[in-house]
């Protein structure tokens, strides 16, 4: 009865000496920074840092510490300043991100070619047949950008997918979620972009949408920096080039070049100094 109890016991011993030595052989020494700096990272894992998510960014800062603490878009700021007193040095800040959608097929631009009853997903739509829309190649419009969004920044609105640029990290996870890759980042202070994703011939891409780019190449001609080219029938922004004038915007006959700048409201009211000269005129 004793004997198998007395083996067992045996083979435990020994399985414990030699997993003892092989952790002490093969231990593999943490480097606390990696730990350090993934717990200050956000947790959002979407890869817009240019690493497979945080884990991955956290590694790679600990392998080499001159890698730059503020590719994050998501933490931001903040972020970068943690990650920096980290590892010792002083964060840059990098220029937030935001995402762009680039499309106007909205329901009074486009139309529907049909209505379709499979799984509402962008995905599944555009593998089925291409999207229900007259145009193609634009906002398919059944959300999947809305799904992968944490923080509540894009909504299909009357027809295309819009964002809020006051909520939007420019995590880029909508980007990837677009089948139709209508959806770029881009900094936010560049507020001038083609809002159109066609790649149709002039006339054929207007039947389909009466703010689509029809290629005339009248915004390459006016822009003063080199900063638009007409590639393929459609019109690219250079965004390092790209001083934001809007001069482009204004010449685009199709209205497919959006220009998100404030505009100045000019008041017509008269000042108090006109005001007295035409009292002034009324009594003489």
């Amino acid at each position: 009865m004793m004997t198998p109890v007395i083996l067992l016991v045996t083979m435990g011993l020994i399985s414990g000496v030699v997993l003892t030595i092989a952790s002490k052989v093969f231990f593999v020494p943490v480097d606390e920074t990696v730990s350090q700096v993934r717990e200050v990272l956000p947790g959002a894992n979407c890869g817009a840092c240019g690493f497979a998510g945080c884990d991955d960014y956290a590694a790679a800062i600990g392998a080499d510490h001159s890698l730059s603490p503020s590719l994050c878009p998501v933490g931001g700021a903040a972020t970068a300043t943690a990650i920096g007193s980290i590892l010792g040095v002083e964060a840059k800040a990098a220029e937030p991100k935001v995402a762009f959608v680039k499309c106007k097929g909205s329901n009074d631009n486009t139309k529907k070619i049909m209505e379709y009853k499979g799984v509402q997903t962008c995905a599944a739509a555009k593998n089925f047949y291409g999207g229900n829309w007259a145009c193609p190649q634009g906002c398919i419009s059944l959300g999947d950008c809305v799904s992968v969004c944490q923080y509540d920044a894009i909504r299909i609105c009357d027809g295309v997918a819009v964002v809020d640029r006051d909520a939007c990290v420019g995590c880029g996870m909508c980007e990837k979620a677009c089948p139709n890759n209508v959806i770029t980042i881009a900094e936010k202070n560049k507020v001038v972009y083609v809002a159109c994703n066609s790649t149709e011939t002039g006339a054929k891409a207007k039947k389909a949408c009466q703010v689509a780019c029809i290629g005339c190449k009248k915004c390459e001609k006016v822009c003063k920096f080199d900063a638009i080219t007409v590639e393929n029938n459609l019109a690219k922004i250079d965004f390092e080039k790209c001083k934001n004038c809007g001069l482009c915007e204004k010449e685009c006959p199709t209205k497919a070049i959006s220009n998100l700048r404030v505009k100045k409201t000019i008041s017509t009211a008269p000042t108090n100094k006109e005001q007295k000269v035409k009292a002034a005129k009324a009594k003489g």
